[in-house]
């Protein structure tokens, strides 16, 4: 007789996450996850208490997801920016259904969009992006970090509703480009 299959709150979250990954957050419910996962609904119960809980892990997992793909991803720019932009607006190309679970529905997350970027206080890559700059204020900065991920996210939007029609050389030198003329601005002239 074949040994019967011990469900897992490892095994229904890697269920989760490759339900989501392929068929997105709409399609995550106990039923389509037991399916998934070749079980009832009854362990996901057993080890959750209810599919919020799930969710809240699932996010976590796929915020790491992110984390490890930008660490993964090949560093090609000194311009501030360009880097961690590049693998942010890939990841949209490459995982669109992880992006928009992380960065567009992640409303009711304890996370700000800003600690979803930043790779949670193990990583900085926000930090690092600012140790790039020489000279440049903790407001300067914050204020040159708010213009270009309005920019960034945008360009990774477009590029999720196949609205964006420019190769990645292309991306990357108009992010060059856009980091280069938002840092030239003085400051203080903005808003006056």
């Amino acid at each position: 007789m074949p040994r019967k299959q011990v469900i897992t709150k490892e095994l229904l979250l890697n269920g989760a996450f490759e339900l989501v990954k392929e068929q997105g957050k709409e399609q995550l419910s106990a039923r389509h996850l037991a399916a998934k996962c070749g079980c009832s609904t009854q362990p996901i119960f057993r080890l959750y208490d209810n599919m919020g809980d799930l969710e809240k892990d699932l996010l976590d997992k796929c915020t790491t997801f992110f984390s490890d793909f930008y660490k993964n991803s090949k560093p090609s720019s000194t311009t501030p920016f360009v880097d961690l932009g590049m693998s942010y607006i890939r990841f949209a190309a490459v995982y669109p259904k992880l992006f928009r679970l992380i960065f567009l529905d992640a409303s009711g997350a304890d996370k700000s969009m800003y600690d979803l970027i930043n790779g949670g206080s193990e990583n900085n890559f926000v930090i690092n992006e600012f140790r790039k700059m020489k000279g440049v204020s903790q407001d300067d900065f914050s204020l040159l970090f708010m213009k270009m991920w309005i920019f960034i996210h945008g360009i990774a939007c477009m590029v999720l509703q196949d609205d964006f029609d420019m190769t990645e050389k292309e991306i990357e030198e108009l992010l060059e480009g856009t980091y280069l003329a938002f840092a030239d601005i003085k400051i203080d002239t903005i808003g006056s």
